[in-house]
């Protein structure tokens, strides 16, 4: 019987010798190839990269239009600042050249672009048109005055 018991034994001592292998071999296959873990963390870190990519190139497009934005309403706002400064220097001249004794009874028209205020109209004579010049000049942010002023000569009465 000590050979059947040897021969039980023999076979015990190769399966447990197998088996461990097998375990031995399975667990370092194991340890090669990336978990479901190890896996699942590198797609977080991916996904956190290109969402972080994404929010950075969202924001540059978001700073830009602001940026766009910002300069459309400061553009606005001097261009409507300027209709504003141009009406009150019209009103101004027209004001100077009503309240001026010589130039009350001529027909002058005033305009205003950007400051620069442009006479045109009738007067009685070329003095008139040097005081109309010179009372426009004389208003506030007045840049420049340009003369379209005619002088009117009406025909001698008999």
């Amino acid at each position: 019987m000590k050979t059947t018991n040897e021969y039980k034994q023999n076979i015990l001592t190769d399966r447990v010798l197998v088996i461990a292998c097998l375990s031995a071999v399975l667990g370092l296959a194991g340890c090669q190839q990336e978990g479901t873990a190890e896996k699942a963390g590198k797609k977080i870190d991916r996904a956190a990269e290109n969402t972080e990519q994404k929010i950075e190139h969202v924001t540059e497009q978001a700073n830009k239009k602001i940026e766009g934005a910002k300069e459309s309403v400061t553009d606005k706002a001097e261009t409507s600042g300027e209709y504003i400064d141009d009406s009150v220097i019209t009103t101004r001249v027209k004001a100077a050249i009503l309240s001026d004794s010589l130039l009350r009874a001529s027909h002058i028209e005033v305009t205003t672009v950007k400051g620069v205020v442009k006479l045109s109209g009738t007067v009685d004579s070329e003095q008139n048109i040097g005081r109309a010049m010179e009372v426009a000049n004389g208003q506030k942010n007045v840049k420049s005055v340009q003369n379209d002023l005619i002088v009117n000569v009406s025909a001698p009465s008999k």
